[in-house]
């Protein structure tokens, strides 16, 4: 697989680093320096839109809704009493404190709730528009009669500010952001300490606090949270598993060493670069600690390996620097190249991901051919004597693996088929709260609130008049309450905000509130009236600007759902569609929009974007090893070993867990690199075997597996390992993609300890030796 030019050089620049040791490592230490100054610049991104790119059409449809109407950035304040129901003093105290305290929090423009909700009557031929409950005073029996008797009868507030069982009660809170901020932190923490001040204002009320600006946070928490526990908790092991195999203070020291500063670089680089942190790329970090060790452990074991058949230290470190530089070089480029593949995604945070994590995986192969040599050539660098430590030993493996070579291949190859049959049972179901397990106050109080009061997920249409204030059009009223019941009747559905709700109220408000009336206006100028005169008398931010746009050319219908699936979200959206395609006038017709339907989408969608940065990744890599290998055959054979671990773990997946999120699309790509190393490592030593000491099959078998196994053995150890640590993250996306990475390296093993080498010794039985062509 090597070249003699190439060796020379190695043993050239091996010779230099030991010489110059000392030189090194005050370049390395310097250079470390200056890079790591970078990370000042890195910005950690709290909006959870950061997910999705700029060209995503959902994101697109969204925005439109938010530039026409008022956005709906939002926190929801859930009050749900211990006894009795929303409608008793304390609870109707609590919700109006809420309301009024709400206005001061950062960037609020509106506040809604029972209490402030505009009650409209009529008096003699005058119009009232007031609060449904004073903003002060004591709390009367006939004022809470009224609260109890409007609400619990205003298709405007039941299911959406109060539940249909008058059980719990609701105060929304909508903010208008700055433009390029990420304030969602801020207002969090205010909105927490407003809502610990009513609690101790007023025990006895549960006050959950929820919303689509609680949504950000809790990515930007759950970050937080993974960098200061899964970090440490992944140091640990390494550094358990690293003293447990290698029974080396010194391995152990410079291994960490490695892994350490290849992370402070990479986080460094992308400061420089202005790569932001987001809750997925966070993960960077431990990634690049887990994967960083790789290139120092190959060089250790085969430093290992030569001291103890008698050469010196120094002769010790050239001998493994000349056999490791080649694999070393190539897995990293592999490595490489899959994570960079991760820029073909949709979602912003996996491109960061995978640029932060080539850069450590390039750092890291930079510091284990310089820094860890000049190390080794510093310290007293010793190793026990006498055969290699049984842990880490491959030479008994390999004298079954030949003897059972039959049994073990069919049996290899039965087991991905089986596993393989599982995949079609993966399901793809993104809905952002079930991104965080219940460990996380957002997921408990958006539970609480959907099981309580109503759900979070929204879907808004923008229904188009065709014309200036044509929304009084009562030929478009009518299609627009078509439309409403139809919504109302899906059986997703759970509530539908329409303006024609208030438009049949006050058509019964001036008519002397005659329930008769209680119906859309017939006429065009009395509902434009109606209108107008309402909103004269709404007070500052309670408008109509949520619902209505400016030029009164188009309304806006939002329908909340419950209990569904990511499909069954899209599909509602298709349905609804489909009935204003065939039911209104190409004016009205919309398009569905809102955050939910967003992540609804999007693993379809990354799916689809991933598609082709897999398969040009998965080519790069194929020629990289068939140019490494200078054997099209056996580069041909290397692509079963490196298919094999996905199916394996995709099919293990679908036969236990089913369900997954966006991240699936970025699992292969992100593993195809690490996954390589092994078949790289492994063919590197099989044709060292077979071209230069002119072994068989068996023999070259017996050598790779003698000389690698074990620092295959350890890395992969500690790889599977690394990545399940992120099984603890709160963060769903985190948590699959490192449990399904774990799964695959897992699943890598068996395809390169078991089917590689029977696959070798079925289709490359020639006892003569291997020409170096």
């Amino acid at each position: 697989m090597s070249h003699p030019a190439i060796d020379r050089a190695v043993v050239t620049y091996a010779k230099f680093v030991i010489r110059w040791r000392w030189l090194v490592l005050l370049t390395v230490l310097v250079g470390t320096a200056a890079a790591v100054m970078g990370a000042k610049n890195l910005v950690f991104v709290t909006d959870y839109k950061y997910f999705f790119g700029p060209d995503n059409p959902q994101l697109k449809e969204y925005l439109h809704v938010e530039e026409t109407y008022t956005k709906s950035d939002n926190i929801v304040f859930v009050l749900i009493p211990d006894e009795g129901d929303a409608f008793q003093d304390k609870v109707l105290n609590a919700a109006r404190m809420l309301t009024e305290q709400s206005w001061q929090l950062p960037y609020s423009v509106r506040v809604d709730s029972i209490t402030n909700f505009q009650h409209t009557w009529s008096y003699e031929d005058d119009l009232i528009v007031e609060d449904l409950l004073s903003k002060e005073g004591e709390i009367t029996d006939q004022a809470r009669t009224r609260v109890r008797e409007v609400s619990m009868n205003e298709p405007l507030l039941v299911n959406r500010l109060i539940a249909a069982d008058g059980g719990a009660t609701g105060v929304n809170v909508t903010f208008q952001m700055p433009e390029g901020g990420s304030p969602e932190l801020e207002i969090a923490d205010a909105a927490r300490l407003l809502a610990d001040e009513v609690r101790e204002a007023f025990p006895g009320i549960y006050i959950g606090v929820t919303g689509e600006v609680m949504i950000s946070t809790s990515f930007n928490e759950s970050a937080e949270r993974d960098i200061q526990q899964l970090t440490p908790l992944m140091l640990l092991a390494i550094i358990i598993a690293i003293a447990f195999f290698m029974r080396s203070l010194w391995a152990t020291i410079t291994i960490m060493l490695v892994a350490i500063f290849s992370t402070m670089t990479a986080m460094g680089i992308s400061g420089w670069l202005g790569i932001n942190i987001s809750a997925v790329s966070a993960t960077a970090p431990t990634i690049i600690l887990t994967i960083a060790i790789a290139d120092g452990v190959h060089i250790l074991v085969t430093l290992a390996y030569e001291m103890r058949a008698g050469k010196n230290k120094y002769e010790a470190l050239v001998e493994s620097l000349r056999l490791n530089w080649q694999p070393v070089f190539l897995t990293t480029l592999t490595t490489v190249i899959g994570f960079l593949s991760l820029n073909a995604s949709e979602v912003p945070p996996f491109n960061d991901l995978g640029n932060k994590t080539a850069i450590g995986v390039a750092m890291a192969w930079l510091y284990s051919i310089s820094l860890l040599p000049a190390i080794v050539a510093i310290v007293p660098y010793r190793v026990s004597q006498g055969p290699q430590n049984p842990r880490i030993s491959g030479a008994r493996f390999a004298e079954w693996l030949i003897k059972r070579r039959n049994a073990v291949f069919y049996a290899a190859i039965g087991t991905l088929i089986v596993c393989a049959s599982f995949i079609p049972r993966i399901e793809l179901n993104d809905l952002f709260v079930q991104y965080f397990d219940e460990t996380v106050q957002f997921r408990r109080d958006t539970d609480l609130m959907t099981e309580r009061l109503t759900g979070i997920y929204i879907v808004h249409f923008s229904v188009g008049a065709g014309s200036e204030q044509g929304i009084s059009d009562p030929q478009y009223l009518e299609k627009l309450q078509r439309f409403s019941d139809w919504l109302r009747a899906q059986p997703e559905v759970s509530h539908v905000l329409t303006l024609n709700d208030i438009l049949k109220r006050l058509n019964k408000n001036l008519h002397s509130d005659d329930p008769d009336y209680f119906r859309l206006p017939d006429d065009r100028e009395l509902a434009a009236q109606y209108l107008l005169l309402y909103e004269m008398s709404l007070p500052y931010g309670l408008d109509l600007n949520n619902q209505i746009d400016v030029g009164k050319s188009a309304t806006k219908v939002t329908a909340t759902v419950l209990g569904v699936s990511a499909e069954d979200l899209r599909q509602l959206k298709f349905r609804a569609e489909d009935w204003l395609a065939g039911n209104t006038p190409e004016a009205m017709h919309a398009k569905g929009a809102g955050s939910a339907l967003m992540f609804s989408f999007i693993s379809l969608r990354n799916i689809e974007s991933m598609a082709s940065g897999t398969v040009i990744a998965f080519f790069l890599i194929s020629l990289v090893i068939a140019i490494a290998l200078r054997s099209v055959r056996l580069g041909i054979i290397s692509l079963i070993p490196n298919i094999a671990p996905a199916l394996m773990a995709f099919g293990l997946w679908g036969l236990i867990v089913q369900d997954v999120g966006f991240s699936v699309a970025t699992v292969t790509a992100a593993s195809l690199g690490i996954i390589v190393d092994a078949t790289v490592h492994f063919l590197s030593k099989y044709l060292r075997a077979r071209r230069e000491q002119g072994a068989s099959t068996e023999d070259a078998v017996r050598y790779a597996l003698r000389t690698v196994g074990g620092a295959l053995w350890i890395t992969f150890a500690i790889l599977a390992a690394g990545f399940a640590v992120f099984a603890l993250s709160s963060f769903k996306i985190n948590a699959d993609f490192g449990l399904l990475v774990a799964i695959t390296i897992v699943a890598a093993l068996v395809a390169d300890f078991l089917l590689l080498p029977t696959i070798l010794m079925r289709a490359d039985a020639r006892k003569q030796p291997l020409g170096s062509s």
